[in-house]
Formats: structure tokens, sequence, C-alpha cells
């Protein structure tokens, strides 16, 4: 099962929700490492559900099985990603692997230097996708805090996380090899019973 992951290698968050026109939303900032076009990678293995390219050429996502969140909450997930400059590599239908570069920092619509707007949403794709919320924006469908739905690993550099706690990936250490030696008493059929990513070693011994 797969956990989302933040969808930029380099976290540097320059608005937060609830703030000027995050607010009534979760909707999150982040530029990058600097202020040029950074890739947007897919958090989880989803499929395109939505472009609206008449504002901020904004694109749904919705996760094709459920994912594990922070929490360990196991549902299905559906982000929003806005102001990539050029969608036209993008359709509705469109099947995007988990870490594959399909979006980008940019200036479309209301935005001021490169960066990509973020929001998260808990469940499936509904509705329109969004809803106007009481401060007149438009927000995600059951919005649900960047936190509190995705994960970060050593891939992602944060630079900034605005006071913002992620939960992180931890590398797994390497199995230790254990040598366990089997002598066949007599020629005869055996069977080994292994378990996901054990070895095992057959050797011919010199008679």
């Amino acid at each position: 099962m797969e956990k989302p992951l933040f969808p930029s290698k380099n976290m540097r968050i320059t608005q937060g929700y609830e703030e000027g026109t995050h607010r009534d939303s979760y909707a999150i900032d982040n530029a990058g490492a600097d202020y040029g076009i950074e890739p947007i990678y897919a958090p989880y293995t989803g499929v395109v559900k939505k472009i609206y390219e008449n504002d901020a050429n904004e694109v749904w996502l919705e996760s094709i099985e459920p994912v594990e969140y922070p929490d360990g909450t196991v549902d299905y997930m559906t982000m929003m990603f806005g102001h990539c400059n050029d969608v036209s590599n993008l359709y509705v239908g469109k099947k995007i692997n988990q870490n594959e570069a399909f979006y980008q920092e940019g200036t479309k619509g209301n935005a001021t230097g490169n960066h990509c707007h973020i929001e998260c949403g808990k469940g499936k794709f509904t509705g329109s996708g969004w809803v106007k919320n009481n401060s007149g924006f438009w927000s995600i469908e059951n919005r649900k805090k960047p936190e509190e739905c995705l994960w970060i690993d050593d891939s992602i550099k944060v630079l900034d996380n605005n006071g913002y706690t992620f939960k992180k990936i931890e590398n797994k250490k390497p199995t230790e090899f254990v040598d366990k030696t089997f002598i066949a008493p007599k020629t005869d059929l055996y069977g080994v019973y292994l378990k996901k990513n054990q070895k095992v070693k057959i050797e011919k011994l010199s008679q």
C-alpha cells in the first residue's frame, strides 16, 4: 500500500493554509528550492479526474487504490494542483505512477512567482471537485490538512515547512543475512518455504 509523498523534492512552503487567499481552506503554496520552475511528482499512483484550464490550470489527481494516511487511516485521496503554465501533456483518465513528474510550478492564474498550489482531499473525487468557501475562494472537496495526508522521506529536502510537521518514512535497514546450511541426508525431493525478499542458496558439495 502506498504512502502519499509530498509532491516536491524541495519543500519550501511560502504560503500556508488559512493565510491570505488560502482563507477557509487547507491550501499551501510550495516554491521549491528557488523561484525557478521545478517539477511536481505524483504523491501516489493516481488518475487525472479533472483539468480546469480557465483559471490556474488546476488538475485533480485521485489515487487508484486506497492509500495510507500518516495517522494510519486507509482511504482514497484526491489532490488538486495549480499554476502550471502548460498542461497539454495531461488528459482526464491519464494514469500517473507514484513519483512520476507530471506537473510543474508556474504562474498561471493568480500567482506571484513560480510555485505550485497544493490541496488535499480525503476520499475519491466528488461533484465538481471543489466548492466556494465562506471567503469566496474555491477549495477542494473534503479538504484535509496536508500534514495529515502526506509523508516525507530522505528524497525530500525540507527548506521551510512553515511550522507544519510531516511524518517521515524511515529507511529500513537491510536485513542481516543469516547463514543456515541444510545438508540433505539422502537423495530425495525437498521443499523450502520463503518469505518475501528472503534468499536461498543451493550448493552442490563435492563427494
